[in-house]
């Protein structure tokens, strides 16, 4: 089994920082990405971030310029630097990995539980 598990949600004024983290264990293999999804209230979950094992980012446009993916492979863990925050970006943030569990496994998406993020204006 893998297990993700969020940190690093809160409550911040317009303009303020949040740092996300998104650490994986158990049958880890290899971690090929990880991204980032949220879920506002009465909207659909949207992709936000991802990055690649070597480091290639993407971000939705709506985040671009304010938002920062990264990973740290030798803990399994995830990042999202959220800076310059808007009361838009108030939402249930969510980790993603696609997950190997060993030498012979396919990749498969693993999710975290989420983490409000709620900004206040």
């Amino acid at each position: 089994q893998v297990q993700l598990v969020e940190s690093g949600g809160g409550l911040v004024q317009a303009g303020g920082s949040l740092r996300l983290s998104c650490t994986a264990s158990g049958n880890i293999f290899r971690i090929n990405s990880m991204g980032w999804h949220r879920q506002a209230p009465g909207k659909q979950r949207e992709l936000v971030a991802t990055i690649t094992r070597d480091g290639n980012t993407d971000y939705a446009d709506s985040v671009k310029g304010r938002f920062t993916i990264s990973r740290d492979n030798a803990k399994n863990t995830g990042f999202l630097q959220m800076n310059s925050l808007k009361p838009e970006d108030t939402a249930v943030y969510y980790c993603n990995a696609r997950v190997a569990r060993s030498v012979l496994d396919r990749y498969s998406d693993y999710w975290g539980q989420g983490t409000q993020v709620t900004v206040s204006s």
